[in-house]
């Protein structure tokens, strides 16, 4: 069987990550598996580029024209909306024609238009989809954030200035999404049960079948380690308890930087002798930004993309806190996890399918920095951190690990021959 992942990035963020890792996986139990991208950052011989030049940058900056003109010149949201009105035609690549199966993940801004899914729906290959977010279930939005309007059809949306309007952008795309959709078969993947059951609500995706798979990682690379020897090299003290923060941009308020901020104030004002003894690292874009902004010493250690090195941070700390407000099936949860850290969260989207409260971390109440900190002082001072370790390993390792995650995929794969070929 011979697989093409189609995603926007070949390592530039989660569903970057997810898909190369599925890749390495399905090569690793007999699929032949090659990834299409548009931006190809290393030389892997099973990654394609697009080698389009300005052709992508063209496509990319035609849609965020259209949203930026459409949000009246604002920037706020320019990110949280994608319209896919422009992008490339793969089905005319050799990988295409050679492919089995064509599996979308990420292909947002400037790498697929809807005409484009359009064609790859049209060419008659089995098509399954991966969702990292909402996006393929509403009509152009990442997170629906409450919102239940793709349940029945966007419209007056929420993102554009004074809600837009009956016939708005949101409607645009949703019909024509709609149309899309109306004579095709796509076997839609959810990686977590929180993203499935919003996908199963969707009036976009009706009659087509939808499962969740978690994300696979590479427990051999994501492992525990030695601790003193990481932060050492690192150059993070040896004798404080050290809070980790990850996101590809800290800055990001879906990722909740400003709960954990307060949970950190309050943490420093109600347990002055935890707080003592602790300290933040913060591995991101702009974390450099966030120094003297919380109650304790931060360590800013930028944006890494080596592996190897994020690996070494993990096992470095003592927990990792991510506060996201809304969150499919985070990667760095996953990967923290592996290494045997202990993860303190909310309860919301799939967060809660990763830690299991109190055996491998600690579930806070959503959007409750209070809880946040009772959850970072738990983990610090409270709990038997030997058996969160184990926990948190053995989690991964029997959920998470690539082996048992691509076969679930080449069942979905088969699902998706056996429909188009006899339709069953």
């Amino acid at each position: 069987m011979r697989v093409l992942i189609v995603n926007t990035s070949e390592r530039t963020g989660g569903a970057a990550m997810a898909a190369n890792r599925l890749m390495e996986a399905l090569n690793n139990n007999g699929v032949k598996a090659k990834m299409l991208v548009r931006d190809k950052e290393t030389d892997c011989i099973t990654v394609v580029g697009m080698k389009a030049g300005m052709k992508a940058q063209w496509h990319f900056f035609k849609e965020r024209l259209k949203v930026y003109w459409k949000l009246h010149l604002s920037r706020k949201h320019l990110f949280e909306v994608d319209i896919a009105n422009s992008g490339f035609d793969i089905t005319r690549l050799r990988e295409f024609k050679e492919a089995d199966v064509i599996h979308l993940h990420w292909i947002n801004q400037g790498m697929l238009s809807l005409k484009g899914i359009k064609k790859v729906l049209d060419s008659g290959k089995p098509v399954v989809w991966t969702m990292h977010d909402a996006w393929p279930a509403t009509a152009i939005c990442h997170y629906t954030h409450g919102c239940k309007a793709y349940r029945n059809v966007c419209r007056n949306c929420r993102l554009l200035p004074g809600h837009g309007g009956d016939r708005d952008l949101a409607w645009q795309v949703w019909t024509r999404k709609q149309q899309m959709l109306s004579t095709e078969h796509v076997s839609y993947v959810a990686c977590s049960r929180w993203l499935e059951t919003q996908a199963k609500q969707s009036a976009l995706l009706s009659g087509h079948p939808i499962t969740s798979i978690p994300n696979p990682i590479d427990t051999r690379l994501y492992k525990p380690g030695n601790k003193e020897e990481a932060r050492k090299h690192l150059g993070l003290p040896l004798d404080k308890r050290i809070i980790l923060f990850v996101s590809q941009r800290v800055t990001d308020e879906r990722k909740g930087m400003s709960y954990l901020t307060d949970a950190i104030a309050r943490l420093a004002k109600e347990e002055p002798e935890t707080a003592r003894q602790s300290v933040v690292a913060i591995l991101g874009g702009h974390a450099e930004e966030l120094e003297g902004k919380l109650a304790l010493p931060v360590y800013p250690l930028g944006y890494v993309s080596d592996e190897h090195k994020i690996v070494e941070i993990y096992n470095a700390v003592d927990v990792f806190v991510l506060p996201s407000v809304e969150d499919n099936l985070p990667n760095t949860i996953m990967e923290a996890m592996a290494c045997g850290v202990p993860c303190v969260g909310f309860k919301t989207g799939g967060i809660p399918e990763e830690i299991d409260h109190l055996k491998t971390g600690y579930v806070a109440k959503q959007c409750d920095a209070d809880d946040l900190m009772k959850g970072i002082k738990w983990v610090l001072d409270e709990a038997d951190h030997e058996a969160l370790r184990q926990a948190s390993v053995r989690k991964v390792s029997t959920t998470y690990s690539q082996n048992a995650v691509s076969l679930r995929y080449i069942e979905v794969y088969n699902q998706a021959l056996a429909f188009k070929n006899y339709g069953i």
